[in-house]
């Protein structure tokens, strides 16, 4: 039942809010395929100078990865990945789905990004990520985060 629900919900979504032009900013369909380490967490070399990358629902952390039914653990491969700026260990919670925009990557025509809350020990206020699971683009580690230590 609960899946019906949301299916006509998402239909309703796609069909009503979902703009015919999408407001991302950074689709990469170029980008190279994302790879696994042995622990099972993306590989990620580059870090983004851009304080958008993330954090602004325009320019979200693009992990596509060959298709998307098994979103959740693409998010954890990406998430597991990283670190506090000093290298601590971090805790995420996903906030909720939202941001709906056009892809022909579903077959509704309209996905959504992820907002997870990320938390480390000392920190002031936890941050916000904002995770699109439809499209491509370069894996960076977003500005004030680090990778993980193997």
């Amino acid at each position: 039942m609960k899946k019906i629900i949301l299916f006509v919900a998402l239909l309703i979504v796609a069909t009503s809010c979902v703009s015919r032009k999408s407001t991302l900013k950074n689709i990469d369909d170029n980008a190279p395929n994302l790879i696994l380490t042995h622990d099972n967490t993306f590989i990620i070399t580059e870090y983004s100078k851009d304080k958008k990358y993330g954090y602004d629902q325009d320019y979200p952390i693009n992990i596509f990865y060959r298709n998307t039914a098994n979103e959740t653990i693409n998010q954890e491969r990406f998430l597991n990945a990283l670190a506090g700026p000093k290298g601590e260990k971090i805790t995420y919670t996903k906030l909720e789905s939202c941001c709906p925009f056009p892809t022909k990557r579903t077959d509704l025509g309209a996905g959504f990004l992820d907002v997870y809350e990320l938390k480390w020990e000392g920190q002031k206020k936890p941050i916000k990520l904002y995770l699109n699971i439809y499209e491509k683009g370069i894996l960076m580690v977003p500005v004030g985060l680090s990778l993980k230590k193997n």
